[in-house]
């Protein structure tokens, strides 16, 4: 099962940045609200949400390597 990261719409000001940090484009600004594509594989860089300013998305797992 692939996890996508989670839009919440009533926080999106649809600004466009996880559009633009996306390299699997899987958001997209549908109706002025960032939206996930389905069937894109999200390859959990977790940009989408680092860059969001209002704090809308969130990535469910965050792959961490530790020495």
């Amino acid at each position: 099962m692939n996890y996508m990261p989670e839009i919440d719409s009533a926080k999106c000001n649809g600004c466009g940045y996880c559009v633009l940090v996306c390299n699997m484009d899987g958001i997209k600004i549908i109706d002025g609200v960032a939206t996930i594509v389905e069937n894109t594989d999200c390859d959990w860089c977790t940009y989408c949400e680092m860059v969001c300013p209002t704090g809308a998305i969130n990535c469910r797992f965050e792959i961490r390597i530790e020495k």
